[in-house]
């Protein structure tokens, strides 16, 4: 049996075709090139106002040592007054709110700026927890908060052998 050629129609290129992520690829390329790139990302003062200063959530540490439990909070100027530490229904709340305001008056200038943020973080208490002796204590910006444990839970923990074969 012969075999019979089939031949595909073959679409030449004359140039003018639109070829649209191209041509989009082209023109990201371009703006990139074209714009000046900062020294670095807080040459954008204004967003880096906005951005500093105020993080959503404090970061928080909790450890457990052998009688209490832990818990530290890095609150960077901030006062005691301006926390509040609350226990309901077996949940530990952390919260707060720094408020800071900036005035600043030259001859032919003048800049007034104000700034708010607060936060809130909760725990839930490990079972074994003596809730009449929490204590919480603040110191330079660190708020830390003592969570005993009961008599019980002290000497429910006992450390279980490893054996090998």
């Amino acid at each position: 049996m012969a075999e019979k050629e089939t031949k595909l129609p073959v679409k030449k290129e004359t140039g003018l075709e639109w070829h649209p992520f191209e041509t989009l690829r082209r023109q990201i390329n371009r703006l990139f090139e074209e714009f000046p790139a900062p020294a670095s990302v807080s040459a954008f003062e204004p967003f880096d106002r906005l951005l500093s200063g105020f993080p959503a959530t404090p970061a928080v540490d909790f450890v457990e040592k052998e009688k209490e439990y832990e818990i530290t909070a890095e609150l960077p100027g901030m006062d005691d007054k301006s926390v509040e530490v609350k226990l309901s229904n077996g949940t530990l709340t952390i919260g707060g709110e720094k408020k800071e305001e900036k005035e600043e008056k030259k001859e032919g200038y003048y800049f007034s700026e104000r700034r708010y943020g607060s936060f809130k973080r909760a725990f839930r208490l490990p079972e074994g927890v003596d809730a009449d002796k929490i204590e919480a204590s603040f110191d330079k910006g660190v708020l830390t908060v003592r969570l005993p444990k009961t008599p019980e839970a002290q000497k429910a923990q006992k450390t279980i052998e490893i054996k090998t074969k």
